[in-house]
């Protein structure tokens, strides 16, 4: 990809980290045409680089952690799924005539031992995102995903979700094949299931086509992920009238990692390099599996039976709230 190209991605907020970087590439280049040694100038300037990095990304507004969750180069399932596995072999069909590209799902190695993989599948450009439904499943892709689920409890292999989707396919079609009772039935059949289930938000987690695979023993999510009961732009549109007020509705949501931790309503934030994932996704593939691994560990110590009341009582417990003698709401 070309310096323009890469450039035609960049978010607003990242601007001035990358003039910054451009000057120091420029002067670097100036300094070894000319044979001049600025070589302290540059370590000044690439150490005031890495203080802007830090003060950009540790105060990140809602709304600009869901342009990043919806950059066009974060990795997607797939990227992840080749970045962490040993080995992998997709599986594909619903068993009902349908194979939807937007979930994809099968069997891999991850750590040297077998698991089954699935998640929501994005485009990487526009002819892409068409064909694969903008990670929109269809009521297909989500009884794909159930048939490699069962599959799993049938032979013991541990599963992992990874959710990026803006919500389920909502077209007319959709509605006829049963959408809403394949998602439902989801929901029904993975509290049910004896094997290990870790849902992992690895970009944008949307409404029930998020929940459709997001039953699960731990629910992790990106540190710039975000997972939502509708889209932002939805929201706004119904609660103001007004699609341009996402902002506003970034902050009433409540959709980032960090304050849905606070919440309770995920169990772990992974970490994503200082850049992000979109910049550098080897090194959140890394993260994304040394996670993954950990959570898989202790769940792999628990019995069935504990392992689904543990998942019970982590779904029992989501909008519980109390009111104290004051008539505030805790």
């Amino acid at each position: 990809m070309s310096k323009t190209e890469r450039r035609t991605f960049l978010l607003d907020f990242e601007k001035p980290l990358c003039d910054l970087q451009g000057r120091i590439n420029q002067i670097r280049e100036l300094a070894e045409e000319n044979n001049v040694d600025v070589s302290e100038q540059i370590m000044q300037l690439e150490a005031r680089a890495e203080e802007l990095r830090q003060e950009i990304f540790s105060t990140l507004t809602p709304s600009q952690r869901l342009q990043l969750a919806r950059h066009p180069r974060r990795p997607s399932t797939l990227d992840y799924i080749q970045g962490i596995t040993d080995e992998w072999l997709e599986m594909h069909g619903d068993r009902c005539g349908g194979d939807d590209p937007a979930l994809v799902g099968g069997v891999a190695r991850l750590g040297g031992k077998p698991v089954v993989i699935l998640g929501h599948q994005k485009g990487r450009d526009t002819k892409d995102n068409v064909a694969r439904n903008f990670g929109m499943a269809s009521p297909g892709g989500y009884r794909k995903a159930m048939r490699l689920m069962k599959h799993a409890n049938q032979f013991d292999l541990p599963i992992i979700t990874l959710i990026d989707t803006p919500g389920a396919w909502a077209g007319v079609e959709a509605e006829k094949q049963g959408q809403g009772e394949a998602i439902a039935y989801n929901l029904r059949e993975m509290f049910s299931l004896n094997v290990p289930i870790i849902c992992t938000v690895i970009g944008e987690g949307g409404s029930g086509g998020a929940l459709g695979i997001g039953v699960g023993d731990r629910l992790l999510m990106l540190e710039h992920a975000v997972y939502t009961v509708a889209t932002p732009e939805a929201c706004a549109a119904i609660l103001w009238k007004d699609a341009k007020k996402s902002p506003q509705a970034c902050a009433s949501l409540k959709i980032t990692a960090q304050d849905l931790q606070a919440l309770g309503i995920i169990d772990f934030i992974v970490p994503e390099p200082p850049k992000s994932a979109h910049a550098e996704p080897l090194k959140a593939a890394e993260l994304l599996k040394k996670a993954l691994l950990e959570n898989l560990e202790k769940l792999s110590m628990m019995t069935p039976a504990e392992r689904k009341q543990l998942r019970y009582q982590k779904f029992r417990k989501l909008g519980v709230f109390s009111e104290n003698s004051a008539g505030k709401i805790e």
